[in-house]
């Protein structure tokens, strides 16, 4: 196979169906090759869960694919970097590519480039700033905050319906408003119960972002596959005496105990991000 820039590929899940397809295997067939569930292979093709697969399973794909060893784990490397900091970084390198396609010209009219605007906007792409910074005593425009919709209560509880992409869907009964937060795709709920006390109180709003990266030791907004329930729980990766992956659903408050769940029961992860909470005047 050819190499693979991971830059340019949107979709982990898209390039392994692709595949999938130019082998001629059907879902089951790959999901028995390479040792893994199919309703987890599916979640990954389809793109439902928002954080690439571990380690393991992207090594047992690359192998039962047929993709060079490293391939698959480059582009798994790649979209484990926040959404956010991918489209930049994308929109960087197109303006740097053209940037430096209009300077490879012989016959370079800066005159009219300038005047066009083109340059002016390259350049801004690049470096918005203007030589790393702000000219001293410029105003900035300041970000107005993002309307978040929010769900209701987080607990066991179901929130409102998920869109087919895995997250709540954004039209809610209420919004808050949360200055630096770019996500469009976030969303808050209202803590019930004392599970996750003393970080968390009953009635705080925490806002979850489906585009923040999830790492062992995550406070995180889950729901499961089967029945669709949710929970806000911190969450560790773990894995059994078989490599079975499993998520350790943790409360903060010691006096409930810990869930520990097969990875492919969870359907979603998305890490909290901002809390809320109403001083006590008391």
């Amino acid at each position: 196979m050819h190499a693979i820039d991971p830059r340019e590929y949107d979709s982990l899940g898209a390039l392994i169906r692709q595949q999938r397809h130019t082998l001629g295997l059907t879902l089951a067939a790959l999901a028995e090759r390479a040792n893994i569930a199919k309703g987890y292979l599916s979640q990954i093709e389809t793109g439902v869960r928002e954080n690439p697969p571990s380690d393991d399973v992207i090594a047992r794909l690359e192998s039962a694919l047929g993709f060079p060893i490293g391939q698959l784990a480059q582009i798994a490397a790649w979209h484990r970097v926040p959404r956010d900091v991918r489209s930049e970084f994308v929109e960087h390198r197109k303006a740097a590519r053209r940037l430096r396609q209009i300077m490879s010209t012989r016959r370079i009219d800066l005159d009219a480039l300038h005047a066009s605007g083109e340059l002016r906007r390259l350049v801004d792409r690049i470096d918005p700033d203007g030589a790393g910074g702000s000219p001293e005593g410029s105003i900035q425009p300041v970000p107005l905050p993002r309307e978040v919709p929010l769900i209701n209560s987080v607990a066991a509880g179901q929130p409102c319906e998920f869109t087919d992409l895995g997250y709540p869907a954004r039209v809610a009964d209420d919004y808050v408003r949360v200055p630096d937060l770019a996500d469009p795709d976030a969303f808050a709920a209202r803590v019930i119960g004392d599970s996750m006390f003393p970080d968390y109180r009953e009635g705080d709003i925490v806002v979850f972002s489906p585009a923040r990266a999830v790492q062992s030791g995550s406070d995180c907004f889950a729901r499961f596959e089967t029945d669709h329930a949710t929970t806000f729980k911190r969450v560790f990766f773990e894995s059994d005496d078989q490599g079975q992956e499993l998520i350790r659903l943790q409360p903060l408050n010691s006096a409930y105990p810990p869930r520990i769940v097969p990875r492919d029961r969870v359907a979603g992860l998305y890490r909290a991000v901002t809390v809320m909470r109403a001083l006590d005047t008391g």
